[in-house]
């Protein structure tokens, strides 16, 4: 029998919530498909902080190393400044473990409302692939003259050819996979930014003539931002760099629904170093310890990490017991507009796990 060994890194807020809702789920999935887990948890984030300075210890990266992939919850504290906790702990995996391309799909399944009035289930339906290494998030610069009145900031974006390559690459591939209208749109803001943002535009047109079968379509992320809500059935694949994928995918997750419906998957497609599943949501410390966060973008970034780790029955049996469970509506969360609670809807899922066809 087949066992996956899974870092399990809950970090901070509600991660620590939907982390386990989300173990119980691909649990059950293991035990219907006969495969298993080996599950180990490491304790880092924001309290590993307080209590050493670090969000994690200097050789986390050799504790990852082994594992076949990473399952992460949230990170972010308010006690912290972001760029801490971010540049401390997420960050730094993705980068060491080059996970190159970040996978966010933005589905409108049943049962959900769309804030954009005369959308139905199923007419939203695309992938954002954002670059995950480098660009916007190099961390590239530093501060001068701090904390005086002539106090100076610089921070620089970094684009090199094989990083913006390889990721555009990744994303014309996976609009062929996804075979639905073979579309890949790409988001700059070359206007503005003529070096960097010019530079990738001229990558995406040398890359696009190896493709002739998909088509494309280049827009300015400000005009992306207003398509995506104006005529999001549209889209198929968006590339985009590290700081617009982020944008755009919170948007994306906005118009089909909610925050905790949005998975995300930080790839190593050469496979050569573990990648990394995890929510789009951040840890919501609002929310955190009132039992009512939504585990389902939790539990599809786990089902983007059986399929692929090569669980891809398993991983359609979990997708379909989520969506199963929005059609029902029953122990929905209250972002959703119910007033189930984590283990409710959790419950929920494992119940349809059983009986969703693989």
């Amino acid at each position: 029998m087949t066992t996956l060994r899974v870092a399990v890194i809950p970090g901070d807020g509600i991660g620590c919530e939907v982390t386990p809702a989300a173990i119980r789920v691909l649990e059950a999935a293991a035990e219907r498909f006969r495969f298993g887990f080996e599950w180990r948890h490491f304790p880092w984030g924001s309290e590993h902080y307080f209590q050493h300075g670090l969000m994690m210890p200097p050789d986390a990266i050799d504790q990852l190393r082994p594992f076949d992939a990473i399952f992460f919850g949230a990170v972010g504290d308010p006690r912290l400044q972001d760029n801490v906790t971010l540049n401390g702990l997420l960050l730094p995996i993705r980068r060491r473990f080059d996970q190159y391309a970040c996978v966010r799909p933005a589905v409108l399944y049943p049962g959900v409302r769309c804030p954009l009035a005369g959308k139905k289930s199923g007419e939203i339906d695309f992938v954002v692939v954002r670059e995950n290494t480098e660009g916007e998030y190099a961390q590239i610069g530093g501060i001068l003259y701090p904390g005086g009145p002539h106090e100076v900031a610089v921070q620089s974006a970094m684009f090199t050819r094989h990083g913006t390559e390889r990721v555009i690459r990744f994303a014309f591939d996976l609009a062929r996979r996804r075979n639905r209208k073979r579309l890949l749109t790409s988001v700059t803001k070359s206007n503005a930014q003529g070096f960097s943002m010019g530079f990738w535009d001229r990558v995406f047109t040398d890359v696009a003539r190896e493709y002739p079968d998909v088509r494309t379509e280049s827009l300015l992320v400000d005009a992306a931002c207003m398509d995506l809500v104006r005529r999001p059935e549209d889209f198929d694949v968006i590339v985009a760099s590290n700081l617009f994928g982020d944008i755009l995918t919170d948007l994306s997750a906005a118009i089909t629904g909610s925050l905790g419906l949005a998975p995300s998957a930080n790839l190593n497609p050469g496979r050569t170093f573990p990648s990394m599943f995890e929510p789009v949501h951040g840890s919501a410390p609002d929310i955190a310890g009132r039992g009512i966060a939504n585990p389902m973008a939790a539990v599809l970034a786990g089902a983007m990490m059986l399929d692929f780790l090569g669980e891809s029955a398993a991983a359609q049996a979990v997708e379909k017991s989520v969506v199963q469970t929005l059609a029902d509506r029953s122990g929905i969360t209250p972002d959703l507009g119910g007033n189930g609670t984590t283990a409710t809807a959790t419950d929920r899922i494992v119940a349809n796990v059983a009986s969703a066809a693989p």
